[in-house]
């Protein structure tokens, strides 16, 4: 009995040569690195996505509050004195303040300062702060002797004490004042977080390397000892974030801070404090908008800590 051997019609007489697949086109390697570790981490860290996402709803109400409320916030515009001290209701969900002003209308524009102090703040804080701790950990020697003195003197300052006493001389104070002080004040430990980083970073091999390929002081400080060394400055200042508002609206509270007829959550504190006991309406509701802010900041920087922090991995 023969075998019936089939053969492809397709395959040309007489080749017998095996067929073999074409190979797989294989994708390219990803390419680990602190920076792309870290937005993968952000991504799945749920403290990440919800301090985010209130960071995100309190920026918005700070920027376009009218789309929030269509009440005027101030005493001269829909106040009525008849409505003061009213309770929550279902047309306003946060009563009326001493004055008949609408409680959640003045909370809702009160963001808008207290974003600005914090976000001003620590812009001005870490990028005077990050410059001058770069400057001094590269150059070293007498430029880090005078600059690590010279800061010093800062930091004997206690922050809250020190804004306390120059905003009393400055007199009538507003966002921008605030943030100008504290930014003063807040700036030496970004620099010597900075100074540190840049000091354990200046001797690794890659900075070896691209001394020995001929590049400057300028490159190698800006693209190869900055990006390595800006992550725990980078966590510093989104936790501080939230410090500094908190210390806007202790400011304000003390009466040197934010002031009438600008609005603040801390002048609305300290508006409230003797009608706590028949109002305590007026009291809560900006205290609990300002602690849930404060939390929010704090949230995201945890959470960026964790994520640029390869021992917490």
């Amino acid at each position: 009995m023969s075998d019936t051997i089939t053969k492809d019609a397709s395959a040309p007489a007489g080749d017998n040569t095996p067929k073999t697949e074409p190979a797989k086109q294989q994708k390219p390697e990803r390419v680990a690195s602190l920076w792309s570790d870290a937005v993968r981490d952000l991504r799945r860290n749920p403290l990440f996505i919800i301090g985010g996402v209130l960071v995100t709803c309190l920026i918005v109400i700070s920027i376009v509050p009218q789309w929030f409320t269509d009440g005027s916030p101030f005493a001269n515009g829909a106040c009525d004195l008849s409505h003061s001290l009213e309770r929550p209701s279902a047309e306003h969900w946060f009563g009326y303040d001493v004055q008949g002003c609408d409680n959640y209308t003045r909370t809702v524009w009160g963001a808008r300062n207290s974003i600005i102090v914090g976000i001003l703040t620590t812009t001005l804080v870490t990028v005077v702060g990050s410059l001058l701790g770069l400057l001094a950990g590269w150059k070293g020697g007498i430029t880090d002797s005078i600059l690590s003195r010279f800061t010093e003197i800062f930091f004997s300052i206690p922050t809250l004490l020190g804004g306390m006493l120059i905003m009393s001389m400055l007199g009538k104070g507003n966002a921008y004042t605030v943030s100008l002080v504290m930014a003063v004040l807040g700036w030496p430990q970004i620099f010597r977080i900075m100074r540190a980083s840049v000091l354990a970073n200046k001797n690794n091999d890659y900075v070896m390397a691209a001394r020995a390929l001929g590049a400057g002081s300028g490159r190698i400080t800006f693209r190869h000892i900055l990006p390595n060394a800006i992550a725990p400055v980078i966590v510093v200042a989104a936790i501080s974030l939230g410090v500094y508002i908190g210390a806007e609206a202790a400011l304000s509270y003390l009466g040197i801070g934010v002031q009438s007829p600008e609005i603040s959550w801390g002048l609305m504190i300290s508006d409230a404090q003797v009608r706590f006991l028949s109002a305590p309406h007026v009291l809560l509701f900006p205290a609990a908008v300002l602690s849930v802010t404060v939390l929010a900041f704090i949230m995201l920087g945890d959470a960026v800590r964790d994520a640029l922090d390869p021992k917490l991995r």
